[in-house]
């Protein structure tokens, strides 16, 4: 086979993974845009609980409720297919890598979509009821009614979700640079002051202005740069490529080789 033909191939075979793919995320939109106002109740938990008793959430567009159970059902299920979507990514690339970046890959793939998930759940269970409880007990010292408009509520929701599922991707990122050689683990340790302060940063950055949210973030991040470096040192102590392997046996065999040469011309000369 040519190499433009396997070019194409590579490419037919790409465009085969990508419709099925597309397939499997249309058909899970159908089913979650049916369930989608449950979906967005179960979503609405923190606001429900946070709201003053009695008190509801409203829309304030005549189509924000279209556009925002369209939102959540789509990205429900996008984050529901994910698995079939890296299965198909994993599969296209696996066959050109060799049998070491294999093993390494799959845990990568599937440490990357854990730790998305527990982001998100990290975020849903704790950060939006402690943020919401911030934001209403602020707004009660006004005397005002409070409502909350669902799309807005969905807006700030989703960049939470987003913010907290990329942060908790720490570990794999640095299982990942150990991993290519661009960074040792000795350089993680040493820079771990400056992660703490970047932390608290981010923190600052990514949740509402009260305390206990910044360190509901800025803590778990700072164990989850531990843990990554926990795991890059067990993969680096773990891993070896083969053309290392095949560089100690090249180097121990030719010596060996020379003495056994050595010792027959010895031998030879004796004799």
């Amino acid at each position: 086979m040519s190499q433009e033909e396997s070019f194409v191939s590579h490419l037919v075979e790409l465009r085969d993974r990508l419709i099925k793919s597309l397939v499997v995320v249309l058909v899970l939109f159908g089913v979650c845009f049916y369930f989608s106002g449950d979906i967005m109740k179960f979503l609405s938990q923190p606001l429900y609980h946070a709201l003053p008793p009695g008190s509801k959430p409203i829309f304030t567009d005549q189509a924000g409720a279209f556009f925002t159970l369209t939102k959540v059902a789509f990205l429900t299920a996008v984050l529901l297919s994910l698995p079939w979507i890296m299965y198909q990514a994993w599969a296209f690339v696996a066959p050109g890598l060799y049998e070491h970046e294999r093993k390494f890959a799959l845990p990568l793939i599937v440490s990357s979509v854990f730790f998305l998930v527990v982001g998100i759940a990290f975020a849903y269970l704790f950060v939006l009821p402690a943020a919401y409880r911030f934001f209403f007990i602020f707004a009660s010292r006004t005397g005002a009614d409070i409502l909350q408009d669902l799309q807005k509520y969905w807006d700030f929701t989703l960049s939470i979700f987003f913010g907290f599922g990329l942060t908790f991707e720490v570990p794999v990122a640095e299982m990942l640079l150990v991993k290519l050689g661009m960074v040792s683990i000795e350089q993680l340790k040493a820079v771990r002051r400056y992660v703490i302060v970047g932390a608290f940063i981010v923190a600052a950055v990514l949740t509402p202005p009260d305390v206990m949210s910044q360190f509901m973030l800025a803590i778990p991040l700072c164990l989850l740069y531990e843990l990554g470096i926990f795991l890059a040192r067990f993969i680096k102590a773990r891993s070896r490529a083969p053309d290392a392997a095949d560089d100690e046996t090249g180097e121990a065999v030719p010596a060996q080789a020379g003495t056994a040469e050595r010792a027959d011309s010895a031998s030879a000369g004796g004799s």
